[in-house]
């Protein structure tokens, strides 16, 4: 694989941020993408979510912006605000090294009028959901017709969810000579109608497309029904896991699940459909910062969901279809690491089972061996602090506050989240009481917040 800096076209201060980001090596998606889109030409991707396709489209979108224009030049559609949100977030990190650059998230579950407000400030980049995005055209507080470049992310899934009009209508309102980006991991028909109406002359690209043999290692074990929370349970005890992504067919087996791992003593919390929107944000965020050890899902999170060192992905129920079985199990070998995808399936349900997972190992249960003392239990737990971007609270004047002030080491100190409004920190759980405590009676950067423990 080749490094960014081999691409001279780029500027020395975006390399000189990927290098402290970390990003050094290309993927193959990035490898084979970026070199085209700096020249301009539309494409058609096809790649598998976290081979690192945000990267691949935001890097030569940031190169490009005019940050002295202040109207959107680039639009960027997301099936999900989960991904909506993901993306933004990587391509701000990407941004850091450009002055002004804004980038807006633009997504139902939040109130219209900050966004108004915001769109009214002017912003760059804006990355949202076609719903959203289509009810400010309506209520004409978006302008578009700056627009140069559109990105589709995970088209199949925004249309599988029933937004082809939309996005249609939304690109009626841009630009008609533009630059265009199409990404979908799969290439149904309906996709192909898409491309061929909105793209002049695109380059296909297939990289990552499926899953290394080696990468994620395939097991089925046969169950009975009336002892499959038994099997879950005997499985953990067998593989040890860190973390696990559970994936149930429907919400009510997700919750039941989810309190029966709760009775057992395992640090669990489910995401399905029922849950608002700050519920299932804050359901993603603890998992991802090692609050939660098992996250017991419906497919609601089984795109966009990019969270690193999930070692096990277990799908309780089998997946209806292949593609949803290939993105349940990608949630596993993230980013070059390797990673374990278990299925449970009954007697009756062979032929299903070999419908979806072509090549798959089928392994006794009763033959593993299991450690009956070990429960999947969280190493920390998340405050929520009433402060973030607006405010100018920054992650290091959360983590001075809590090691300077508090007096909480460096080491239990996790993951830091900073949003527009609001900060998480992830404390190790031995110190979490003083630093609750510590927060709640003392001042982030001379100013006191409201703290809570999630």
């Amino acid at each position: 694989m080749k490094k960014f800096n081999t691409i001279t076209s780029l500027s020395s201060e975006l390399i000189k941020n990927l290098e402290q980001l970390e990003y050094t090596t290309m993927t193959a998606i990035q490898e084979a993408t970026i070199p085209i889109l700096l020249d301009g030409k539309d494409i058609i991707a096809q790649a598998k979510t976290g081979s690192g396709k945000t990267a691949s489209f935001g890097i030569p979108i940031i190169e490009k912006i005019d940050t002295k224009n202040r109207n959107p030049q680039t639009l960027i559609l997301c099936p999900t605000r989960e991904l909506a949100d993901q993306v933004a977030k990587e391509l701000r990190s990407i941004a850091r090294y450009k002055n002004n650059l804004k980038i807006l998230t633009l997504c139902g579950g939040t109130p219209m009028r900050p966004q108004m407000a915001s769109l009214e400030q002017g912003g760059h980049i804006l990355v949202g959901t076609a719903g959203r995005i289509q009810d400010h055209l309506s209520r004409e507080t978006i302008y578009l017709k700056d627009i140069n470049t559109l990105v589709l992310d995970e088209a199949d899934r925004m249309v599988d969810m029933g937004f082809y009009d939309e996005i249609k209508k939304i690109i009626s309102n841009i630009p008609k000579k533009r630059h265009t980006m199409l990404f979908s991991a799969t290439y149904p028909p309906n996709i192909q109608k898409l491309a061929k109406e909105i793209l002049t002359e695109p380059t296909t690209i297939k990289a990552d497309t499926t899953h290394e043999v080696l990468a994620i290692e395939e097991v089925a074990y046969e169950i009975e029904k009336s002892s499959k929370t038994e099997a879950l349970i005997k499985l953990f005890k067998s593989y040890k896991p860190k973390t696990a992504l559970v994936f149930c067919n429907t919400k009510i087996e997700t919750i039941e699940l989810t309190d029966f791992l709760r009775e057992k003593n395992f640090s669990a919390m489910d995401l399905q459909g029922d849950l608002d929107q700050r519920e299932r944000e804050e359901a993603l965020l603890m998992f991802a910062n090692g609050s939660i050890a098992v996250l017991v899902a419906t497919d609601v999170a089984s795109r966009g969901l990019d969270v690193k060192n999930i070692e096990l992905v277990i799908n309780y129920d089998i997946p209806h279809g292949d593609e949803v079985y290939t993105h349940r199990i990608g949630r596993t070998a993230r980013a070059g690491a390797r990673g374990k995808a278990i299925t449970l399936y009954t007697n009756r349900e062979k032929d299903k089972l070999f419908d979806v997972a072509k090549n798959i190992e089928k392994r006794d249960i009763n033959k593993i061996s299991i450690d009956r003392k070990f429960i999947m239990e969280s190493t920390y737990s998340t405050i929520c602090i009433d402060g973030g971007k607006k405010n100018k609270v920054r992650a290091g004047d959360i983590l001075g506050a809590l090691s300077k002030d508090i007096g909480i080491s460096g080491e239990q100190i996790g993951k830091i989240d900073i949003f527009d409004s609001k900060s998480f920190v992830a404390i190790d759980k031995r110190s979490i009481r003083n630093a609750f405590d510590g927060l709640k009676k003392g001042k982030i950067k001379g100013r006191k917040f409201r703290v809570w423990w999630l």
